[in-house]
């Protein structure tokens, strides 16, 4: 990243903000993106800063809290995501993974990336992210913050596709989010489509 970028992904000005400028936080909310709406989900590592009384989202600050403690900064009220005990012991984990393996800056993982393939593998180790999250997230480096080695549109598989609406990856603004919205409403619904 060389600019600052503007992410919208929280649709909260002050969420978006630290998304935009610490690299960690936009991490942990791609972690949180699960089983809860994308803007809580990306809401979440401001709310976290917030109640550690930090401006940012410092992973060895995340690492080394009392697990117990951090249990009730992710349950608030209100909670940071719909499973705060699962999600909190998973956040520190991934905060305890980025200090042992990049010193405690993340953006390493993809600033060192030679190509996509090695930059989707080295997402995929990270605890809580599987090939999907890696996919999007490499799609979303691509897209919004101008990380493009080469090959990261492959690497990404279709969430690379320019002017596509499939995930957070194309989140920019209200009406790309009701598009990446009702693309995964068909989705879910081609799913559960009987088979013919």
């Amino acid at each position: 990243m060389t600019a600052t970028p503007s992410l919208r992904l929280a649709q909260d000005d002050r969420a978006d903000a630290l998304l935009s400028r610490d690299p960690f936080a936009l991490v942990v909310g791609m972690l949180l993106d699960q089983q809860i709406p994308m803007e809580w989900a990306f809401t979440g590592p401001s709310t976290i800063a917030q109640r550690l009384g930090t401006s940012s989202l410092d992973p060895t600050v995340v690492a080394g809290h009392d697990p117990d403690a951090f249990v009730s900064v992710m349950s608030g009220p209100p909670a940071v995501h719909r499973y705060p005990v699962s999600m909190g012991a998973r956040v520190q984990k991934l905060a305890a993974f980025v200090v042992e393996r990049y010193d405690g800056d993340v953006s390493r993982l993809w600033a060192d990336a030679g190509s996509g393939a090695e930059l989707k593998r080295r997402l995929a180790q990270l605890p809580g992210f599987g090939d999907q999250k890696s996919r999007i997230f490499v799609a979303l480096l691509g897209k919004q913050l101008g990380v493009q080695p080469e090959g990261w549109r492959e690497a990404a598989g279709t969430y690379g596709e320019e002017g596509s609406r499939r995930s957070v990856a194309d989140v920019v603004d209200g009406e790309s989010l009701a598009e990446v919205r009702a693309y995964k409403k068909q989705m879910k619904a081609a799913a559960k489509a009987p088979k013919a």
